[in-house]
């Protein structure tokens, strides 16, 4: 069965019109949310899985897909250590894209929309900002990077759950699930774009067992894992690989699907708040960007380019979040206007 978007209630038509400001930190607190998770599972799967050509953990291929090795440059010496990435992307307070600093942003975004979000929410959020702006060094090797990758993610999870369960259907919803799936979009073009690059050591030959784990590793950086090896008899290949995660629908963060959901939520703010006209032209980038991805196969985005298809993405999704942003709120507050916290 084909999953074709979130449903949204008639009723929204009858709530009141949410403030620029509002709207800005939902989506913003969804975005680093996603971003905390996603890190710590690329984190934990690095240190097991990824490897470099030397069979060292292939540290440098997360400073590539967050676009990070001029910052981490600018702060310790290369190539990269286990240490001083674990450093860089948990507890470095100057790099906004640690765990330790966004769990900042998120706390931020988090007060400024304390109007809007339930009592549960915030109890859940302030007690795990809390909790990650006081990691330290000793934390990590207490608990193991494993275990504390593990406890991120459930409580990023945890979240989740408690927003969908608690938080009122209105815009600030609608704002909330944009920023959610449109992170989770270009999340997943980056993991593909920098893996699929940079899997195989050289002379390595398709189908050895080096080869399936660093396959295996690509899905499990995306949670995608156990859902992939449901499609028997399903062979992990390159092609098999890059189509889940861009096309299966039946993937909660493959690209297709996000981007369904990123459409049904514009469709949601245009129907019911009587706002085509400021969301008729994301409407209409992403219907185009849905377009380029069903005409094509995974082997079709491979042969033509695949590095060029996910910066072409990447490239899209940024211009629509400008656009989103200069649309609903053209003054920007500083907590989302660090530029590190929007990837390039």
């Amino acid at each position: 069965m084909t999953q074709t978007g979130t449903r949204f209630p008639a009723m929204l038509a009858n709530l009141n019109t949410l403030l620029s400001r509002y709207g800005e930190s939902m989506m913003w607190l969804a975005r680093y949310m996603e971003r905390i998770e996603n890190l710590a599972r690329i984190l934990e799967v690095t240190e097991a899985f990824v490897r470099n050509p030397d069979g060292s953990p292939g540290w440098d291929s997360i400073l590539q897909i967050n676009s990070d090795e001029e910052r981490y440059a600018a702060l310790y010496a290369l190539p990269a250590t286990e240490d001083n990435i674990l450093a860089f992307y948990i507890t470095e307070n100057t790099n906004p894209t640690s765990i330790r600093a966004m769990a900042h942003m998120v706390r931020e975004n988090a007060r400024s929309a304390r109007p809007l979000i339930s009592t549960e929410m915030w109890m859940q959020l302030n007690i795990f900002t809390q909790s990650m702006m006081e990691l330290s060094t000793p934390d990590i090797r207490r608990n193991g990077l494993s275990g504390l990758c593990n406890r991120i993610k459930q409580d990023c999870q945890t979240h989740f759950g408690v927003t969908e369960g608690t938080l009122y259907r209105d815009q600030a919803w609608l704002f909330y699930l944009l920023g959610k799936y449109l992170e989770r979009s270009d999340q997943i073009t980056r993991l593909i774009d920098i893996r699929y690059h940079t899997l195989l050591p050289g002379g390595e030959t398709f189908g050895s067992q080096l080869d399936l784990t660093q396959w295996g590793s690509v899905l499990r950086s995306a949670a995608a894992y156990h859902a992939f090896r449901r499609l028997q008899p399903v062979t992990t290949t390159p092609a098999n690989v890059v189509g889940f995660l861009l096309k299966n629908e039946g993937f909660p963060r493959s690209l297709m699907l996000n981007l369904r959901q990123v459409e049904s939520t514009l469709n949601a703010l245009s129907t019911h708040y009587n706002l085509r006209h400021q969301c008729g032209p994301f409407q209409e980038r992403i219907i185009n960007l849905r377009a380029t991805l069903e005409d094509q196969t995974a082997e079709d985005i491979i042969s033509r380019g695949l590095h060029e298809y996910m910066t072409y993405i990447q490239d899209e999704l940024s211009a629509l979040q400008a656009e989103v942003s200069v649309t609903f709120w053209p003054a920007a507050p500083v907590i989302t206007r660090q530029k590190a916290l929007s990837p390039e």
